[in-house]
């Protein structure tokens, strides 16, 4: 099936065509954004709705992660092997049914088999997209089309909350995951009617699946690439840890409602994507390492100056949002750096290298959402320890990159690892 679907059109790769195909790439990498930020204002409602107990609602969100963590890993070696297309196809097809599923569920627990089913569709969209650039482009240019993939895929996760939080104010938080149906649907059309296959039949492999564990196993032994992917995923803890405790935070312990606090979310997504749109210039100037690392410091000091706060009883909400959006804005920066760190060196098994780095984030994601939960007490102390957690792990995880290697002469541009 996927061999049928995942036909070869010819790729023009004019300037206007590329970033025709970057735009396509930024609205189905949106799909799992879209679908972990839009019901973040509706957890206690659907906590309420479904019968869940304290942190029931955060727990959905940790299965969402468990399902792109494990569906990635997968769909890495499919892209590879049938094409871009038919993987994408096939995934947005099953996350729209699932999260019809969603929408119709009775209880926590089929929301939840279904909230993991339409996770394992969206990995697709998760990895695919970045095996397309890698594809496409390498060194400066990749930054630069991650970069702007990023400020695509950032307008609609920014606008998501918000949204979901209007819909609550006129209609049941169900009608979010309906919403979320016609988006997948969309999605799926776009790629049927737009998309073109980046990936030529000649440089597709095939790996069963003992030779696929050994390359993920030889990627994990590659200090380059592991070094890198674990500064994304540690950058993905904190990123997925705000998003556990934001509804917490700012809509019980300061008291925001829910279109506020999809303005507020806005607000800190914002701050992010404009950091993204800055790493393409920052690189080209003083070069991914400098840039690397400079980020991982001050998203490290705003984690901190973040949990001096929840220590104090009564910290205000704008100095706290202003700690947030300070670490966010640094992950606008790390998370495009590192990414094409780890995949500098891997253009034959670009898809295997991007799904690995997804299930190492989402992995990450998983725990921070767990965690978590089961940490939730009405205070912002959870949420700040873990931030900081996070953070220093991305700056233990920089530590280990190898040293650029001298050669004598300075190269004539930034290097990229």
């Amino acid at each position: 099936m996927l061999a049928r679907l995942a036909r070869t059109r010819p790729l023009d790769t004019t300037n206007g065509r590329t970033s025709l195909v970057a735009a396509l790439l930024g609205i189905l990498v949106a799909v799992g954004p879209v679908s972990t930020d839009i019901y973040l204002p509706a957890f206690p409602a659907m906590q309420a709705d479904l019968g869940g107990g304290p942190g029931s609602a955060q727990a959905t969100l940790a299965i969402w992660f468990v399902g792109l963590a494990f569906g990635q890993f997968w769909q890495g070696a499919l892209s590879d092997r049938f094409g871009r297309r038919g993987p994408l196809l096939v995934g947005t097809a099953i996350y729209t049914l699932a999260t019809i599923g969603c929408a119709l569920a009775p209880g926590i627990w089929s929301f939840s088999a279904f909230r993991l089913l339409a996770a394992l569709g969206a990995s697709a969209s998760l990895v695919v997209p970045g095996a397309c650039v890698r594809d496409l482009s390498d060194g400066h240019l990749a930054a630069r089309m991650i970069s702007r993939l990023i400020l695509i895929m950032g307008v609609v996760p920014v606008l998501a909350p918000t949204l979901g939080g209007l819909v609550l104010t006129v209609a049941s938080w169900r009608s979010i995951f309906w919403a979320s149906a016609l988006y997948g649907l969309f999605c799926m059309l776009l790629v049927h009617r737009m998309l073109p296959e980046t990936l030529p039949r000649d440089r597709r492999i095939s790996l069963s699946p003992i030779s696929m564990f050994s390359h993920t196993l030889g990627l994990i032994r590659e200090r380059s690439f592991i070094s890198h992917a674990m500064v994304n995923a540690a950058g993905a803890f904190v990123c997925f840890t705000y998003l556990g405790a934001a509804p917490v935070v700012f809509i019980r312990l300061f008291g925001l409602t829910p279109p506020q606090f999809g303005m507020l979310f806005g607000l800190n997504a914002m701050a992010m994507i404009s950091a993204s749109q800055l790493n393409g210039p920052l690189v080209q100037r003083f070069g991914a390492r400098r840039v690397l690392g400079g980020a991982i410091l001050v998203a490290v000091a705003g984690s901190l100056l973040l949990l001096l706060l929840g220590l104090l009883h009564e910290a205000h909400k704008l100095p706290v949002l202003l700690c947030v959006m300070l670490c966010l804005a640094a992950l606008g920066l790390t998370g495009p750096t590192s990414t094409v760190g780890a995949l500098a060196r891997h253009a034959h098994h670009a898809g295997a290298a991007s799904a690995l780095i997804g299930t190492l984030q989402y992995a990450l994601g998983a725990a921070a959402g767990l965690v978590i939960g089961l940490m939730s007490d009405r205070t912002m102390l959870p949420m700040a320890a873990m931030m900081l957690l996070g953070c220093l792990g991305m700056l233990v995880a920089s530590l280990y990159r190898p040293r650029p290697v001298r050669l004598g002469l300075r190269a004539s541009g930034p290097r990229l690892v």
